[in-house]
């Protein structure tokens, strides 16, 4: 069906959105995804409104925030009241680690190895006597006992393009806190949070979510808003804060909502273009997007295994490929003189397609690759 589904969408008319893909073959979403014309188009009207209006209309810009936070949770099976808006995962994180009363001898386990973000952080709880581990995904059942408070990891790797087994790993640890990254994947890739029993869902939407850098958002669980207090707190968080005209003073009565996490005024312009984004996401379907990327990943794939290549997983919008002929970062380097551009990460060539690639795109990567192990043989 999802075959089906791919096949009657025009995807060169969905490319034709996307006015930076022109003359050049992008293959690096895991880097930075590219914004449709329309999210531009929806920045700089809302900042001629913005200048029209002289900004009176500023509490209805809430209203437009609340439409995206409704359409943000039917894309990941949410409600609009489990979705928080954050500038970076870096915050979501911040806010899922400073919510637990830590005590020495508590244990967060991630996978290894893992984004910097998902490492930096609970590394300094060890100052607090809480327990760090780092393990590969074989072994990671084993590390799980009653002091887990927290399993952090991210959907995808950010290197190797391995895309972790969340349902499994939440029935190996059901009575931690579950917070998974979806920064790498959420946008070219399925996530439904309900059957994946996630806590929560971190997402910067700069790179699969093609939104600019700033826009985030984060779902909490309700069962998890009932413990967990805001450690962002500003003049957002008592709960009648819409109330303009009449602000509440003294200690802030937490709203139930996600929203509760937000606290502060957030960069409206970075949302009004994510929503073009989220709206493009909607009205393809998801299972249609993941399809159609996980095709091109398996065609590519299959050209790097031509050219003498290998990848390290499957089934995964990020190949990270080797070629024994060339050092990934020289490679690199010749591909983008063609403007064929990939990234390099850790002694492998990352490349990621998105809904917004085409054949033509492969082929002209594996012409590349091609010739640029030639010049070096």
């Amino acid at each position: 069906m999802d075959q089906v589904q791919t096949e009657l969408i025009n995807w060169e008319e969905v490319r034709s959105l996307f006015p930076s893909l022109t003359n050049k073959t992008f293959l690096n979403s895991a880097t930075m995804g590219q914004l449709p014309q329309a999210a531009s188009a929806a920045v700089l009207a809302h900042l001629q409104r913005r200048d029209y209006s002289a900004a009176v209309d500023a509490p209805k810009w809430f209203d437009d925030l609340d439409r995206l936070r409704a359409k943000l949770g039917q894309l990941i099976n949410a409600t609009a009241d489990d979705i928080a808006f954050i500038p970076s995962t870096a915050h979501g994180l911040a806010i899922a680690l400073n919510g637990i009363d830590w005590q020495p001898g508590d244990r967060v386990i991630t996978l290894s190895p893992e984004f910097p973000n998902n490492t930096y952080a609970p590394s300094l709880l060890t100052r607090k006597g809480v327990e760090f581990i780092e393990t590969p995904i074989e072994d990671f059942g084993q590390h799980v006992n009653e002091r887990t408070r927290l399993v952090m990891v991210s959907a995808l790797n950010y290197v190797t393009g391995f895309r972790a087994p969340l349902k499994e790993m939440r029935r190996l640890c059901p009575n931690a806190l579950f917070y998974v990254d979806g920064t790498q994947g959420c946008g070219a890739i399925e996530f439904d949070v309900q059957d994946l029993d996630i806590d929560m869902l971190s997402v910067h939407g700069y790179k699969w979510m093609l939104s600019p850098t700033g826009a985030g958002f984060l779902y909490v669980k309700p069962s998890v808003r009932q413990w967990l207090e805001p450690n962002v707190v500003g003049w957002r968080s008592h709960h009648n804060w819409r109330d303009w005209s009449n602000l509440h003073h003294g200690m802030p009565e937490f709203a139930t909502a996600a929203e509760r996490y937000e606290g502060y005024f957030p960069a409206m312009p970075l949302y009004y273009a994510m929503e073009q984004s989220v709206d493009l996401f909607l009205k393809l379907g998801t299972a249609t997007i993941e399809a159609r990327v996980l095709e091109l990943a398996g065609k590519l794939r299959a050209k790097v295994e031509s050219l003498g290549g290998t990848v390290e997983h499957q089934n995964s919008p990020i190949l990270a490929c080797r070629f024994p002929q060339i050092d990934s970062n020289q490679l690199a380097a010749l591909l983008q003189e063609h403007k064929i551009i990939v990234s390099a990460r850790h002694g492998l060539l990352r490349v990621s397609v998105h809904l917004y690639n085409s054949q033509d795109d492969l082929d002209r990567f594996a012409e590349g690759v091609s010739s640029a192990i030639k010049l070096r043989a």
